[in-house]
């Protein structure tokens, strides 16, 4: 298979994966307004301490805005955090995406669109994924993501395999890995035991998986 027609095919292979369904539908995140979206983009600060303390009126007060805005936005205070999660996690994914370059080897291009995504664990604190934790529907929001970081990885693993760049591996197998490592370092009672950030850490390990398969092809493992 020649390097274009197999760009094209991986092209094509991660453009049929489902993206995940978005906590905001369309409709409603193009009928925002200016000020809504600024509110949403600096929850996140606001969030990154903890949240289990905060009431909606306590946030209204930090953003500087009224408590008719904030529940215009969402609900509950925890609808209000998933929202910005999940705005948060289609903004790190749009960016991983474009990651990709067309004149990428596909290893390289796991590499790539793999640190692009661990940006959305960057600013986890261990009070932030304490308080995540306890969200029931959190754990959904943030499935749905990871499926999708899955079914991309291996689209580009399988095309790696195809082009001969690394060995014959069960890809799905690796992709899961490779995929859950973010949320491997984002557990409350992980991130404490980090030398680094969470961010980090997944990049480490990232590159040493991909270092590995690197050897073990130029060294014939089958």
């Amino acid at each position: 298979m020649s390097a274009v027609t197999a760009h094209t095919e991986t092209e094509r292979r991660i453009r049929a994966v489902s993206a995940p369904r978005p906590v905001l539908g369309r409709d409603r995140e193009r009928a925002l307004t200016p000020r809504q979206r600024h509110i949403l983009d600096g929850l996140g600060t606001t969030f990154e301490g903890g949240f289990a303390d905060l009431t909606m009126a306590e946030i209204a007060s930090r953003m500087g805005c009224s408590l008719r805005t904030l529940y215009a936005l969402a609900p509950s205070r925890d609808e209000l955090v998933l929202t910005v999660l999940d705005r948060n996690l289609w903004r790190v994914g749009r960016r991983a995406r474009g990651a990709i370059a067309p004149d990428m080897a596909p290893l390289d291009a796991v590499r790539a669109y793999l640190r692009a995504a661990t940006v959305a664990v960057s600013r986890y604190t261990e009070a932030f994924a304490r308080d995540m934790a306890a969200v029931p529907t959190a754990k959904q929001v943030g499935a749905g993501h990871s499926e999708y970081l899955f079914a991309v990885t291996q689209a580009l693993l399988d095309a790696s395999v195809e082009c001969g760049e690394i060995p014959d591996i069960d890809t799905a197998a690796l992709a899961r890995v490779l995929a859950n490592l973010g949320d491997l370092f984002i557990r409350p009672h992980v991130i404490p035991t980090l030398r680094s950030s969470p961010k980090a850490a997944a990049d480490e390990v990232l590159d040493v998986v991909l270092q590995g398969l690197r050897t073990a092809d130029r060294n014939g493992t089958p």
